[in-house]
């Protein structure tokens, strides 16, 4: 992981940002929650749902990172990209989750990372129905909710015949041989639980969940996950042990073993 010797840039900045950019996108997402809203579908043949909360709430935080840091680039889920003769790229996806959203359940999260030369620095999943707040900067993984703030890491003794397991649904492994190796996995795992999105990983990071994995996720998805993984003592990589920033087949795991018992379970499934 890059540390903060990074160029016009502190970690200090970086996490007043990132607070303000979800405080302003809590304005938008909790106006909508659990309301009777229009639900606009992005995908022919398919059901991508985007909603004005989605929208709004990516908009509120580009204002913040606009004006924050104008040198930036910025890539969003809802909106264009924002080219900027910069190292530096803003990753974010407003609600991580919006079928989630849309059904009234509190298991989706508001994404926010950024990226150096391509790598993610630092990161932070905010749920703002719940309160909670994930974040991950170089040397650091903490929690805030209800006020108080405390590190997390993961569970660093989980071994695979034990494990608990994470996707968001089975149905995002389209080829037989990515299905068939999830298969595997989670008949070696001791349970699974579906329809987690983005909190999935910020449980694995503070130790309640120990494995994930998941196909078909954009940059979006996953940029501002992995600094919070990574700086609780998580590793997340693609299923061919590259690095995860552009989305793909993702694994992530509480631990260099279960990471390894996993990428040899899914095998040939790798892209």
């Amino acid at each position: 992981m890059t540390d903060f010797r990074l160029p016009d840039i502190t970690p200090e900045a970086i996490e007043a940002t990132l607070r303000e950019a979800a405080d302003a996108a809590a304005r938008e997402t909790l106006r909508h929650f659990r309301t009777a809203l229009n639900v606009d579908n992005k995908e022919e043949g398919g059901f991508d749902p985007v909603t004005e909360a989605d929208r709004g709430a990516e908009l509120a935080i580009r204002d913040v990172l606009a004006r924050n840091f104008p040198g930036h680039a910025i890539s969003g889920e809802e909106w264009d990209r924002k080219d900027a003769d910069s190292p530096y790229e803003w990753i974010i996806d407003p609600i991580d989750g919006t079928r989630a959203f849309i059904s009234g359940i509190p298991l989706w999260g508001t994404l926010i990372g950024l990226t150096f030369e391509g790598e993610a620095v630092a990161g932070m999943m905010s749920q703002p129905f719940t309160g909670e707040a994930y974040y991950g900067l170089p040397g650091r993984a903490w929690l805030e909710h209800n006020g108080e703030t405390r590190a997390i890491a993961v569970n660093r003794s989980a071994k695979l015949a034990t494990a608990k397991m994470a996707t968001t649904s089975p149905a995002l492994f389209e080829t037989e041989a990515s299905r068939h190796g999830y298969q595997r996995l989670e008949a070696a795992a001791r349970l699974a639980r579906y329809g987690t999105d983005c909190y999935a990983y910020a449980l694995l990071a503070s130790g309640q969940i120990d494995l994930v994995v998941e196909e078909g996720l954009k940059a979006v998805d996953i940029a501002a996950l992995i600094p919070i993984i990574e700086n609780a003592g998580g590793i997340i990589t693609s299923w061919s042990s590259g690095r995860a920033e552009q989305g793909g087949q993702v694994v992530a795991a509480a631990n260099a073993e279960l990471h390894a018992a996993a990428l040899d379970i899914l095998g040939d499934a790798a892209a």
